[in-house]
């Protein structure tokens, strides 16, 4: 295995890491079986999220009596000091810890991001638990690159996690900053979702990308992990056969794929746009739909709500046909 120091963190990292949204959909016991896999093939980094359902306890029981062989990364979507502070232990409590790696800021938009860092915001819980040991270091996660461009300017902001993939190129830039800063950068989605059928030309293409520290595939079953940690480990330059497969993919998914960038926004009726088109990625692509089903229902306004004023279509970089797109999430999510 390859392995890499997460920016400012100091820790040292494998060049793949396991994303947990997947063994929602497995139990604990399937879960400790991938967990001794990991072992096996030297995988130390593993990220989830209170979000993920049962993704920490599942990792939690998998991991006793391993728990030292890891690097464990979570995140919360909590935004003041007391939800935050909760949420620190009730994740403590669940992977049956009593030391978390990483603790990441889950993706907050802009509004939220002022509440995360004000005078009783999230940070201040953050700060209290690195000072107390219960967690080594701090993260943000992000969709908008406002969002990212603002987080590299953060002392606290140790990792960045932001989607980066054959056809989401809206980050490259900033990743780059991130070596420049000293700053870890995890890549999720690097199968956009499960669009990306390909999984090993995706991998590839992403640890040819120097200013990639983690990529954090999601894994369900064994097979994945060996096929994606083969796939990680082949240096070898990208051949011309696999060039033309990664043109011929943008041009497949560049013309009906969010990019989740937010120029969008913000919508005439007040739909979270980039949010009903992840959360219809989950329910098409990872197999995932009830949990896919719960974020939708937790939108304050539904696809169904589009007024169809198109305002969204002439601020979309992409040129994607948004009105067209929602109108399929309503009639999948059934509002």
């Amino acid at each position: 295995m390859e392995y890499r120091i997460l920016g400012k963190t100091g820790l040292k990292v494998s060049r793949i890491g396991f994303g947990g949204i997947p063994i929602q959909r497995v139990d604990q016991e399937a879960t400790k079986k991938l967990m001794q896999r990991l072992v096996d093939e030297g995988i130390n980094y593993i990220d989830t999220a209170k979000g993920y359902t049962v993704s920490e306890s599942y990792i939690g029981y998998a991991l006793e009596g391993i728990r030292d062989r890891f690097i464990l990364a979570t995140k919360s979507m909590s935004r003041t000091k007391e939800a935050m502070a909760k949420d620190i232990l009730s994740s403590l409590e669940a992977m049956k810890t009593d030391y978390i790696d990483l603790y990441q800021v889950h993706n907050p938009n802009m509004e939220q991001l002022d509440t995360v860092i004000s005078n009783g915001g999230a940070l201040e819980a953050l700060l209290e638990a690195k000072e107390k040991g219960i967690i080594g270091h701090i993260g943000l996660t992000a969709h908008s690159i406002e969002v990212f461009k603002r987080a590299l300017e953060y002392d606290w902001v140790e990792t960045i996690m932001f989607p980066y993939n054959l056809v989401e190129q809206q980050g490259t830039e900033l990743i780059k900053k991130c070596t420049e800063k000293n700053i870890g950068f995890i890549d999720m989605k690097p199968l956009a979702g499960g669009a990306i059928e390909d999984a090993t030309l995706a991998l590839r293409y992403i640890c040819h990308n120097p200013n990639v520290t983690v990529v954090i595939p999601g894994m369900a079953d064994e097979k994945e992990i060996d096929e994606n940690v083969k796939a990680c480990l082949d240096g070898s330059p990208l051949t011309e056969d696999e060039l033309k497969k990664i043109e011929n993919i943008r041009k497949q998914l560049g013309s009906q794929f969010c990019r989740r960038c937010n120029y969008c926004a913000p919508c005439t009726v007040g739909i979270a746009i980039p949010n009903v088109f992840l959360f219809a990625g989950y329910l098409e692509r990872y197999n995932l739909e009830n949990w896919a089903r719960e974020r939708y229902a937790s939108l304050e306004v539904k696809a169904s709500k589009c007024i169809e004023c198109g305002i969204c279509e002439t601020r979309c970089p992409y040129e994607l046909p948004i009105r067209e797109m929602l109108k399929k999430c309503a009639s999948e999510f059934g509002e």
